[in-house]
């Protein structure tokens, strides 16, 4: 799980928009969820997209999938969308509001063509709807190959 910058003042920053829940408390929701299906969930949350592409860069064989929030990098940032597609594993990137009911500059996603979904507008349900949908996608991949 990688969350992007200013995440860290959730439940303080614009809860109008973003909800009460703070990152500790989405955190714990989401490493309990996974413990729940047993898997290990790693989390990292930085301002700066450097690394966040350093991040992303170390997890081919590392990692089985890739769940993210971008933040506002989500609009802007070509290095994190080539580390996601450099990767090659499946990525998920989730967001607490539905940035296509915001400004216009929030409604294009330069990370979602090289995930393989998105979540979107459903406050701290869409973390636990992300990685609900990267482990379907990984036990969905174990299934076909027999």
């Amino acid at each position: 799980m990688i969350h992007g910058p200013n995440l860290q003042l959730l439940g303080a920053r614009q809860p109008s928009i973003y909800g009460t829940a703070d990152l500790k408390e989405i955190n714990a929701d989401l490493k309990q969820r996974a413990a729940e299906r047993g898997v290990t969930l790693e989390i990292f949350q930085s301002n700066h997209e450097g690394e966040i592409v350093e991040r992303i860069g170390m997890a081919k064989g590392r990692y089985h999938a890739l769940l993210i929030n971008p933040a506002a990098y989500t609009h802007t940032s070509v290095a994190i969308r080539d580390a996601i597609e450099a990767a090659g594993i499946p990525a998920v990137e989730v967001h607490l509001s539905n940035i296509y009911a915001r400004e216009p500059f929030r409604q294009h996603s330069l990370i979602a063509p090289v995930c393989r979904g998105q979540v979107s507008g459903f406050g701290p349900a869409s973390y636990r709807l992300g990685l609900d949908g990267l482990l379907t996608l990984r036990y969905n991949k174990r299934a076909s190959k027999g």
